[in-house]
């Protein structure tokens, strides 16, 4: 009978998650949106929004170079979800990476600041990890970071 049960309650539970209607790319888009305009008011942030639905902060503009779309750079950052759950942080250092290897967020988002630079990336979901997810990152998870652009590396 337990075994029974124990089925049961199993095909309940995939019936349950597999009738759940997944929403269009273009709905999603819009969620995120709302979710990230809500977190703005929230939280009293003044930010600004480009027309992919990147909202940034700056906190400090900096006083070096733009980077651009293909420079390396070396960012100290934190990472985490709405619900303010940390997935990932650098250290105290930064690190070092090119703006074509991460996530599209980051590439147009890093391109706001000046060397010096500090603020506060809202990411939707297309322009982080998408459908999939990645690691601790949720599927379709908008994601903020908070940024201190440190340099862009010759």
């Amino acid at each position: 009978m337990k075994r029974i049960m124990l089925f049961a309650s199993i095909g309940l539970i995939f019936l349950s998650t597999s009738c759940e209607k997944s929403l269009s790319p273009e709905e999603q888009y819009e969620k995120d949106i709302k979710e990230i305009k809500a977190y703005i008011s929230e939280k009293g942030l003044n930010a600004m929004e480009t027309s992919t639905g990147l909202h940034y902060v700056i906190n400090e503009l900096g006083t070096g170079n733009f980077p651009s779309s293909n420079d390396n750079v070396t960012v100290r950052y934190k990472g985490y979800t709405l619900e303010e759950s940390i997935f990932d942080q650098s250290d105290e250092e930064g690190i070092t990476f090119n703006l074509q290897q991460v996530i599209k967020g980051w590439t147009e988002g890093i391109q706001k600041f000046k060397e010096g630079g500090k603020g506060v990336l809202l990411i939707p979901s297309n322009l982080a990890y998408g459908e999939n997810g990645s690691g601790s990152v949720g599927a379709n998870e908008v994601l903020i970071f908070d940024v201190d652009l440190l340099t862009i590396v010759e």
